[in-house]
C-alpha cells in the first residue's frame, strides 16, 4: 500500500469513447483474432510520481452471438498520462465501448526540490 500525505493528495478521472466500429465495419465488430484500441490520456496536471490508475467499462455494446472477451487497462503510466488500452480476442463481435479511468496520485508541492 502506498501512503500519501493528506493535503497532497490529487484525484483526476474521465471518459472516453474508444470506438465506434459497428457503423464503419471496423476492426472490433468485423474483425477477428487479437484486436485491441490504445488511447493516449492526459492528465488535468502533473502528478509528483506515477500515480495509481483504475481503467473501467462504462459502456459497451457486444453482438450475443459470440463469446464476450473483453480486457481494459492502464498501461505505461507516468506522471503525465497513461494509455488507455481496450483488447479483445477470437471471434468476439464488440461494436463501441465507452471507457471511464480514475488516477489517484500525490501532487507536486512548492517545497518540494528539484535537484
Amino acid at each position: 500500500m502506498e501512503r500519501m500525505r493528506n493535503y497532497l493528495i490529487g484525484v483526476d478521472q474521465g471518459q472516453s469513447v474508444l470506438f465506434s466500429d459497428f457503423q464503419d465495419g471496423g476492426p472490433m465488430w468485423a474483425g477477428t483474432g487479437p484486436r485491441q484500441v490504445r488511447e493516449a490520456v492526459r492528465f488535468s496536471e502533473p502528478f509528483r510520481q506515477p500515480p495509481v490508475v483504475h481503467a473501467g467499462l462504462a459502456m459497451w455494446d457486444i453482438d450475443r452471438d459470440s463469446n464476450q472477451r473483453a480486457d481494459i487497462s492502464a498501461e505505461n503510466v507516468t506522471e503525465t498520462g497513461f494509455d488507455l488500452v481496450f483488447r479483445t480476442w477470437g471471434d468476439t463481435q464488440v461494436a463501441r465501448v465507452r471507457a471511464t479511468w480514475l488516477a489517484i496520485g500525490e501532487l507536486p508541492h512548492e517545497d518540494d526540490w528539484k535537484l
